[in-house]
């Protein structure tokens, strides 16, 4: 079986390089070709000796995933299903804004965690994704993206009065395709990425590697709902922008929202956030919180929510505007009741922000990503239990 080269960090590149007897500059250069400049046939690669070239041919590929479906929001955001087999499909979605590119990836197909406001949760779970099969969705997204770009098509949306040159990505290489696309990645699609941590670690190392991807800390985000001991590994082997998806102020009923919570109650799971900024590259923590109607939006709860920060870890508010789905029974808050949650969070001094929704007319936004998964977890079943308990103050 040929070896698939998405799934190789700079390092085990070089590794498998010197199987076949060849240095590290070489892996170097493959590693530009493949991530780079997006080849998916080793005859292009034209700076690679021959010899080199007919070692590779047969005994390595890059193995894009298949498309299932494209679809483009009237807002300008794409959603690709992916094919990875088994009748499992992911989907990857980008958002194209005036000043960057951001593009939402998946690390497993389906969820084990389960939380009740996510589509995801509801589909369950078949399996962890592959580093190459991560990597992929970045490659197709980019080079796909860069082809568009480059015979005209607006990818980013230029601001108003900004031409679209000025809101294309800088850079160009000696034949004039377009510089970067993808600006920023959040691992923030299908799947919790800390329980795929093998195979996620070398794909955010591809991600920043300027000999791949090129990408700052600051522009990559793995999303949690708080898996606290890799949170621990994390910041040890590869540190990035942390968001952790906390959508309540109380153990009590983040446990019924995001179960994991029973494992790793909050008091842990802050403790391992404050740890974490020790070695991150901003100097605050993310956490999204899900505004759901009856159930997490009164203004009590927005100050047991600063009370339960403040002091203990530097952070920003992300509210997110719920996108319902039939079986969660769950509802949107009002406009003016996350408006007046947000103003408690701002009044105590804390950088708040409401999520605009992009992508819902192809349920591509927070929330609605769903796929295909062959469920091994019973999801259904576990899920289908007693409703969370509704506020009527």
């Amino acid at each position: 079986m040929t070896v698939n080269l998405l799934d190789f960090d700079l390092d085990g590149l070089t590794a498998w390089c010197d199987g076949l007897g060849e240095k590290r500059f070489r892996a170097v250069q493959l590693a530009r070709w493949i991530h780079q400049r997006g080849a998916s046939d080793f005859a292009q690669m034209s700076d690679l000796a021959k010899s080199l070239r007919a070692k590779l041919e047969g005994a390595a590929e890059m193995r894009a995933l298949p498309v299932a479906s494209e679809q483009v929001s009237s807002d300008g955001t794409s959603k690709w299903l992916f094919d990875v087999g088994a009748g499992n499909a992911v989907e990857t979605v980008y958002i194209p804004e005036a000043d960057r590119g951001t593009l939402c990836i998946s690390s497993q197909a389906g969820c084990a965690v389960g939380c009740r406001f996510c589509s995801t949760g509801h589909q369950g779970f078949s399996r962890n994704l592959t580093t190459g099969e991560i990597v992929a969705q970045l490659w197709h997204a980019e080079h796909g993206l860069r082809r568009r770009l480059g015979t005209g098509e607006r990818v980013m949306r230029p601001a108003p009065g900004r031409s679209q040159a000025a809101a294309r990505p800088s850079g160009a290489d000696a034949e004039g395709v377009l510089g970067r696309t993808i600006t920023n990645v959040v691992m923030m699609g299908m799947g919790e990425p800390l329980q795929n941590y093998a195979a996620l670690v070398p794909a955010l190392k591809l991600m920043l590697d300027d000999h791949a991807y090129g990408l700052s800390r600051r522009r990559v985000t793995v999303s949690t709902s708080g898996v606290v001991p890799m949170i621990d590994r994390l910041a040890q082997d590869c540190p990035v922008a942390l968001a952790v998806s906390l959508h309540a102020p109380d153990d009590r009923l983040r446990d019924q929202l995001v179960p994991l919570n029973k494992k790793y109650p909050l008091a842990e799971l802050l403790a391992a956030c404050a740890r974490y900024l020790d070695r991150a590259p901003r100097d605050f923590i993310t956490f999204e919180y899900c505004m759901l109607d009856g159930v997490n939006d009164a203004p009590e709860q927005a100050r047991a929510l600063v009370k339960l920060v403040q002091g203990r870890v530097p952070c920003k508010f992300n509210l997110i505007p719920f996108n319902p789905f039939p079986a969660s029974g769950l509802t949107r808050s009002p406009d003016q009741r996350v408006a007046a949650f947000a103003a408690v969070l701002r009044g105590a001094g804390i950088v708040t922000t409401v999520r605009k929704t992009r992508g819902d007319d192809i349920a591509a936004a927070c929330g609605q990503l769903a796929g295909e998964v062959q469920d091994r977890t019973h999801a259904e079943r576990r899920m289908t239990r007693a409703p969370i308990a509704i506020r009527t103050a």
